[in-house]
């Protein structure tokens, strides 16, 4: 495999841990995946969900830079309509300045979260409305002219920080093809648009002062192991969780009522959403991930690694980039 490769880590408190294990074992993942020779790892901003905790997403980000050295980190990605963009272009351009040359910064117009977590947000509805021109606001705070008239970034004026688009649909591909940034799609939970979003973003980029040429990221899932049968088995436990997550409106389930529901009709969805998954062993994924950059048209990728357990997320990633090829540090 040639594409560089990035890590997506949704910060994960596995059963049995605390918060703060989650946000320990994220330092881990980075420490590893910078040794290994991973080009970035990105968090993403979710509220209100007790297994995932980089909810302040530019907090964190600032905690595992301060315990790396080389990696690019970022924001993967800040949901711009929950925050003003001038707090924004603050919280990044002291990142960008403490850390010159490793931050990134991915925005999304998602709330993240449930409808009554936006009310505890504070965050308007239709404030999504308002994503483009809220870019084009961060964008001018972080460059060297802001569109506000009078209102500059201190931090964040000049530090250029690179912006990226999130999406799953044609809005934000068409978005970042007019602002001429690169685009990252969320093909390892929203896979149904995949093609059609990169092929229209490819079709409309327009050349800008950061980029000259399109730039795809593509998601997938990742579970390599030792063995086929113990990558499987922690991609079940994945797929029980996502279940869990989205389908149990408070209910609880068994492992075998999670499986009957999963091979049922009514675990179609789920299943979907993990549909470009690499399971197996290095070799195993090595090829899935060559198939899918190809599939996905993408100039790079970015992998979560979502197996139950620290120790098996670690090796996930030790095999996959082992098998890729990349350069260790």
């Amino acid at each position: 495999m040639t594409l560089p490769l990035s890590i997506l880590d949704l910060a994960t408190v596995g059963s049995g841990e605390s918060v703060g294990d989650g946000l320990h074992n994220s330092v881990a993942l980075a420490q590893h995946a910078e040794k290994l020779g991973y080009r970035r790892v990105w968090y993403a901003e979710h509220h209100n969900m007790s297994t995932i905790a980089s909810s302040a997403t530019s907090v964190l980000i600032a905690h595992v830079a301060s315990q790396t050295e080389t990696i690019r980190l970022g924001a993967g990605g800040i949901m711009l309509p929950n925050h003003a963009p001038l707090t924004i272009a603050e919280q990044f351009g002291t990142l960008e300045t403490l850390h010159p040359g490793r931050i990134d910064l991915g925005l999304g117009r998602a709330p993240g979260t449930d409808q009554n977590t936006v009310r505890a947000l504070r965050r308007d509805p239709s404030s999504a409305e308002s994503f483009p021109r809220d870019v084009q606001e961060l964008q001018g705070f972080l460059g060297e002219q802001s569109i506000v008239s009078g209102v500059k970034a201190t931090p964040g004026k000049g530090t250029h920080v690179p912006l990226y688009i999130l999406g799953s649909s044609l809005f934000g591909a068409k978005l970042a093809a007019a602002l001429g940034v690169p685009y990252s799609f969320a093909s390892h939970f929203a896979p149904d648009s995949l093609e059609d979003a990169v092929a229209a973003y490819r079709r409309e980029f327009q050349p800008s002062e950061q980029l000259a040429e399109p730039h795809v990221i593509a998601g997938a899932n990742v579970l390599a192991a030792d063995t086929a049968e113990q990558a499987n088995a922690d991609f079940q436990i994945v797929k029980r969780a996502r279940l869990k997550l989205l389908a149990g409106r408070g209910r609880t389930f068994t492992d075998a009522e999670a499986d009957a529901v999963l091979d049922s009709p009514q675990g179609k969805p789920i299943m979907n959403m993990v549909r470009y998954s690499a399971v197996g062993t290095a070799d195993e994924v090595a090829d899935y991930l060559d198939w899918f950059g190809k599939h996905a048209d993408a100039d790079e990728l970015i992998v979560t690694h979502p197996a139950p357990t620290l120790e098996n997320r670690l090796r996930s990633a030790e095999l996959t980039a082992r098998a890729a090829g990349l350069n260790p540090q």
